[in-house]
């Protein structure tokens, strides 16, 4: 055995703990950020259900017939008669 190979064959045996300890770490690392990922896809999901329950009710509540009567019950208003209408000419 020649005199560096102790030295060569430490600093390999080294490099290859480096390397698998830097392996798990970047695989725990992915994980974390898969687990994160996942939670922010369903939190997204959870959105896109709730937007469309908000716009299926905005369409039931802006019904024009809903509208109508709402605005004949609590306005007070009705279609114009013809006397009531006035037309403006420029």
């Amino acid at each position: 055995m020649r005199y560096g190979q102790p030295l060569l064959i430490g600093f390999l045996l080294l490099a290859v703990l480096a390397s698998g300890i830097g392996v798990v770490y970047a695989k725990y690392i992915s994980r974390k950020h898969f687990v994160a990922l996942q939670a922010l896809l369903a939190e997204r999901d959870a959105a896109d259900v709730e937007w469309g329950r908000l716009q299926l009710e905005q369409s039931t509540w802006g019904t024009h017939g809903r509208v109508e009567r709402l605005a004949r019950k609590r306005l007070d208003m009705h279609m114009p008669r013809a006397h009531e209408v006035v037309i403006i000419t420029p």
